[in-house]
């Protein structure tokens, strides 16, 4: 009974500190585009969004460690660069934003409220649930997550109910490319590797189990949270594809605010005014628990880099909410831009840490480590460098480089010289 308790708390947990407000308007809007396509498009982002995800998962339930010991194989220095830069992006980007959706969907539509006052008074709740380090599991795998899952089945399924099941042309040219490029958006692979290090040292505070316990335990909560999100996600993109008959959204809006009216547009044909209503309390619900994952990830990273050092959790969660609060007030287009060049760095790298942690260690040395994440690391330089400073020769010498059209130009090398470098090491270890 207590394993099973165990099981269902922290499989709520980790469904909630992975579903943000990305996760639940990215979505429908993917499917409104897809069109026709939709499935297609579904099992795309399936990939990106769930599946590498809830590997990372799996990976941290070998580890049993924190995201330092994600890239430990490839050096130590490395390692720590790539904890920071994760962190400093989680901080500045997807904590933020979700208090800006918070207070664009379900506050400025209902109250007369600043989004400074709405941000101030959010985050001052994000630092009490990370000040109180030992509760956090509890109470959201206990409490928020079945409040999140029960409201959205309800959309869901009431949208579907009332839908007339037509759809349009689709606006991807190569819908199964365009879902994969799309699940990168839902920072889900990043995700994975901040919230399974707050999930490790939540189920080390909450249960004394064994090792093996603890990896069993963790296992089938990511196979459980990630069945969730596949139920979800697959049903809010059929919801969009299947509304996109009937509902027009302003295109001259940013993408933000188009998913947003399409959701809460959704919601209101379905639910009727009701329906604005429980968008709003779901949105808030879902972006405070990722708000919560996110900095109370972050400051467990800072307080292991002090030696343990309390007094730095203490300061990195109220550094980082008190940053959510003034960023929350900026342009995010322009924070995006900004991020993009890092994201084109560290999302590959992380996709690949999380799949060489997860497979059996016999085909993952340190040697392996090293050269997949060199190759990958050089084989993203030109999506990088084609985002900052484009150019024509640049784009004459990416084309001959398999999938770079699609930033996928990394995948191919860094599958060869994974299997180059295997094969040279067990000639090494049989002469």
């Amino acid at each position: 009974m207590k394993k099973t308790k165990a099981l269902l708390v922290t499989s709520f947990a980790l469904f909630s500190l992975f579903f943000g407000a990305g996760n639940l308007l990215l979505p429908p809007f993917l499917g409104y585009n897809a069109g026709a396509n939709w499935f297609l498009v579904s099992i795309g982002f399936m990939l990106t969004a769930v599946f590498v995800p809830i590997l990372g998962i799996y990976a941290h339930s070998k580890l049993q460690g924190t995201l330092y010991d994600f890239g430990k194989k490839v050096s130590p220095r490395f390692s720590i660069l790539y904890c920071v830069i994760i962190y400093v992006i989680a901080v500045t980007i997807p904590s933020p934003r979700t208090a800006a959706a918070t207070h664009e969907i379900a506050i400025a539509p209902n109250f007369q409220l600043t989004s400074l006052y709405t941000s101030i008074m959010y985050f001052a709740l994000v630092l009490v649930f990370v000040l109180n380090r030992s509760k956090i599991l509890q109470f959201v795998g206990k409490y928020l997550t079945p409040i999140i899952v029960v409201i959205l089945l309800t959309v869901i399924a009431v949208s579907l109910f009332t839908s007339e099941f037509s759809t349009t042309a689709s606006n991807f040219q190569n819908p199964f490319l365009g879902g994969i490029l799309e699940g990168y958006q839902t920072f889900d692979a990043i995700g994975s590797v901040v919230v399974g290090a707050v999930i490790i040292i939540s189920v080390n505070d909450k249960f004394k189990f064994t090792f093996e316990e603890k990896k069993q335990l963790i296992k089938s909560s990511g196979f459980i949270a990630g069945l969730c999100l596949f139920i979800i996600y697959v049903g809010l993109i059929a919801t969009g594809a299947f509304f996109s008959s009937e509902i027009n959204i302003d295109a001259t809006l940013s993408n933000d605010m188009q998913r947003a009216n399409l959701l809460r547009n959704i919601s209101i044909t379905a639910l009727g005014n009701l329906g604005n209503s429980i968008l709003s309390v779901l949105i808030a619900l879902a972006c405070f628990t990722t708000a919560v994952g996110i900095v109370a990830g972050t400051s467990d990273y800072f307080k292991g880099l002090f030696k343990n050092s309390q007094k730095a959790y203490v300061i990195t969660a109220i550094f980082s909410c008190v940053f959510g609060v003034v960023v929350g007030q900026l342009n995010f287009n322009a924070i995006v831009v900004i991020a993009i060049p890092f994201l084109l760095f560290v999302y590959p790298i992380t996709i690949v840490l999380i799949l060489l942690n997860s497979i059996p260690e016999r085909f993952a040395s340190a040697m392996v480590f090293r050269y997949v994440v060199l190759v990958t690391f050089i084989f993203s330089i030109p999506d990088i460098v084609g985002f900052v400073w484009p150019s024509e020769t640049l784009k004459s010498i990416v084309k001959f480089i398999p999938l770079s059209a699609h930033s996928f130009g990394w995948v191919l090398p860094a599958f060869v010289v994974f299997i180059l470098v295997n094969i040279v090491s067990k000639n090494k270890a049989t002469v």
